[in-house]
């Protein structure tokens, strides 16, 4: 740290001597357990959504951006209900009535997130159909939304297409005493009818007006078919959504019926998984089991058009067993996770963010021995910005190399054709010892992973499923190497998952390090999840759940104490979630105690700002951006003697209790530099930072006076520059707009 931060540093320290004797008279009144000092976390997280939307709102953000970020909103929201509002009505009906952190009731949050999802949903289609269609009619995309208003050549080629392409997948189910109301399945598009028996002798249909007369049926618009259709005519590009073109063929589905009326639907439902692990006697045919189960589950959310026929709907409440206020009426196309699709549309450029191509850093650039690299120094990686190769190049060529004799790795999370799997799959049938830990339990990976488990188990890795009632959720690799000095450990830790696709998309820390302590931590790790092995003590790591938790108060009390001598002291946390109670009451004394703490939390946060005399020195902030915000950096002042951390935990229970995660150390110099400076930046991010205000809103940074920043396009340009000074050239090609991918609650 330079002089000038160290000067303020001590500057913070003497006057939290003052502000300690200021509030030494009111503390031991204050009960930091209070209800109303904290935020509810669901409600805090659909605040993160509506951050998410204001970017799709952002008019300095180019149109295609703008469709990516609200199909963003989309799926976030989509998988908001399948967990965290099954969940909670999970415990209303089991008469489960305690209070949440923020004395929030069960049946309170529901009402309350009903209130708020509606609104979020009213602002997406607001979005949708007053901002961005009008933007997309004037760049020549036309998006025709009922099909009655194509025109006499565009229906002739739809009718076709539907012939074609599309009749021959359908499955149109009717229901009558002999056929009972299908399955309908989680996520899935269907377009619900009122038919009615045609006269056989006339073939005209029976349009009387009574309510028997009318059966219902239903076909499931298939997933398998591109839901965007390209309609031949000249000038931009004119689309239909399959849906559609269905609903304006339903009569050759049902050919004896005549169709009354058709509207589309769809469903959530509670897909939160429920195992018994401890009474498994397969844990991986039990998790086959559960995801079976997802398709039947409780419905959580039913969308529907807002001009629904009123039996029609009567229908689905009473089949799909749906409360009224799951009911989310529809101004607009159902599901807008499909505009992710239209923005593929070719050409366009110009509507769309610059790519950024991750650079290659110069310790491990092709063709070098990593090994050797690593063995010279320690060697950080900042990813999206640097690129992702040497961690696939690590296990690659652990897998070929003669002297390696085992390779060890967590998994979590991985892309569709991973290289990873394949490097340790040749890794085992070139005879070197892999073991790896796949996650079964990773939420809406459960599938994948049971598959790659297979795979790597038949390549003869010797695969492990983690700790009983526990999320194996930290990212390491431990290479073993045979070499003159004599075995050798490498490791590799990381704030994000081996997946090189998210990669690309998502902000995260790698160390690449051969260091005799931590290559000691690593390999207790890995004992300690393949068998029932416990370290007395740890070198460097800290792991959850039975140590982390205990590191993380300790560091937060010790520049609490710090402050109180007149030391100095300062906090800086980035992490995507702030909900532990324990961990926000550390904070709150500290803060009280006069330690400047500066938080940035991409979503959720329970802790609140601006409460006078308990978090007068907190900050909180949020960062949403081109990329994903994942990485975890831990920032403690210590009296000068500033520490740094990585890790794969959150500040929430589940990450601190019930889960493996690990923390890393930061211990090289000018390492410390590198990632204090990534801290330093996003602080001073005055484009996409918003900042929390004391009711709970995130606001917008007041530019005036201020440098513009963007962190993200600053860490981009870094990396352009620091990979080679000819890059120069290309200068231009990062500018300041911004685009989050798709995400999973994490």
């Amino acid at each position: 740290m330079d002089n000038n931060k160290k000067t303020e540093a001590k500057t913070s320290g003497s006057s939290s001597v003052k502000t300690l004797e200021r509030r030494s008279k009111n503390e031991k009144n204050i009960d930091l357990s209070n209800s109303r000092y904290y935020y509810n976390r669901e409600l805090s997280w659909i605040l993160f959504d509506e951050r998410v939307l204001d970017e799709a709102r952002d008019k300095t953000n180019p149109l295609m951006e703008r469709l990516k970020f609200l199909s963003i909103t989309a799926s976030n929201l989509d998988e908001f209900f399948m967990i965290r509002v099954a969940s909670l009505r999970d415990m209303v009906n089991a008469g489960y009535n305690k209070p949440d952190i923020a004395g929030m009731t069960p049946v309170k949050q529901l009402e309350l997130l009903n209130e708020a999802t509606h609104r979020l949903v009213d602002r997406q289609y607001s979005t949708l159909t007053r901002s961005l269609m009008p933007l997309m009619e004037q760049e020549g995309i036309h998006l025709i939304l009922k099909h009655e208003d194509l025109n006499d050549e565009q229906k002739k080629y739809v009718d076709d297409y539907f012939m074609k392409n599309v009749y021959p997948v359908l499955t149109p189910m009717a229901v009558d005493s002999s056929r009972p109301f299908p399955l309908i399945r989680n996520k899935s598009l269907n377009i619900g009818a009122l038919v009615s028996k045609k006269d056989k002798g006339t073939k005209k249909a029976k349009r009387n007006s009574v309510d028997g007369e009318k059966e219902f049926a239903t076909v499931q618009v298939p997933s398998g078919l591109p839901r965007i259709i390209k309609l031949p005519g000249k000038g931009g590009d004119t689309v239909i959504l399959l849906e559609e073109i269905i609903e304006r063929n339903m009569e050759k589905l049902f050919a004896n019926y005549d169709v009354i009326c058709a509207y589309p639907f769809r469903i959530m439902r509670n897909a939160d998984l429920t195992i018994e692990e401890d009474e498994a006697a397969d844990l991986l045919k039990e998790i086959e089991r559960q995801l079976k189960k997802r398709q039947w589950g409780e419905v959580i959310r039913l969308e529907v058009a807002d001009d629904i026929d009123k039996k029609l709907m009567k229908v689905l409440l009473k089949e799909l067993n749906c409360r009224e206020e799951a009911v989310y009426k529809i101004q607009g196309p159902l599901d807008l996770t499909f505009l992710m699709k239209l923005c593929s549309l070719e050409g366009y450029e110009e509507l769309r963010d610059k790519e950024f191509e991750p650079q290659q850093i110069e310790e491990l650039s092709a063709g070098k021995n990593i090994f050797e690299a690593i063995r010279k120094k320690d060697i950080l990686l900042h990813h999206p910005y640097e690129t992702f190769q040497p961690i696939v190049d690590f296990i690659r060529q652990a897998a070929k190399d003669p002297e390696v004799l085992a390779i060890k790795q967590t998994l979590y999370r991985v892309s569709g054709h991973s290289p990873i799997i394949a490097a340790l799959a040749q890794a085992a049938e070139n005879g070197k010892q892999v073991t790896v830990l796949v996650e079964l339990k990773a939420r809406f990976d459960e599938e994948n992973n049971i598959i790659w488990a297979r795979m790597l188990e038949k390549a003869g890795c010797h695969v492990i499923y983690g700790l009983v009632g526990l999320k194996t959720h930290s990212k390491i690799t431990l290479v073993v190497r045979r070499e003159d000095e004599g075995i050798r450990r490498y490791v590799h830790l990381g704030t994000g998952n081996y997946n090189d696709s998210t990669a690309k998309l998502y902000t995260d820390i790698g160390l690449l390090t051969c260091s005799e302590p931590i290559g000691e931590d690593a390999t207790a790790v890995f004992n300690m999840l393949s068998g029932y092995s416990e370290p007395l003590n740890w070198n460097r790591l800290s792991v959850a759940p039975l140590w982390l938790k205990d590191k993380f108060l300790k560091l937060i009390k010790r520049e609490m104490n710090n402050a109180k001598m007149g030391k100095s002291s300062r906090i800086i946390a980035k992490v995507n979630s702030l909900c532990d109670k324990d961990i926000i009451m550390a904070l709150y004394e500290a803060s009280m105690a006069g330690v400047r703490i500066d938080l940035i939390i991409r979503g959720i946060c329970c802790l609140r700002t601006g409460i006078e005399g308990i978090s007068d020195n907190i900050t909180v902030r949020s960062v949403v951006g081109r990329f994903l915000e994942h990485s975890r950096i831990f920032y403690f002042e210590n009296a000068g003697n500033h520490e740094l951390y990585c890790g794969s935990a959150d500040w929430m229970p589940r990450n601190l209790e019930r889960r493996v995660e690990i923390l890393f150390p930061i211990e090289e110099e000018d390492l410390k530099k590198r990632v204090y400076h990534i801290l330093d930046v996003m602080l001073r991010d005055t484009l996409k930072a918003r900042i929390m205000d004391e009711n709970g809103e995130y606001l917008r940074i007041d530019k005036r006076g201020k440098d513009l920043l963007s962190c993200q396009a600053e860490f981009c340009e870094e990396a352009i520059r620091k990979n080679d000074d000819n890059n120069k050239a290309v200068k231009g090609i990062v500018n300041k707009r911004v685009f989050i991918p798709e995400t999973q609650i994490d």
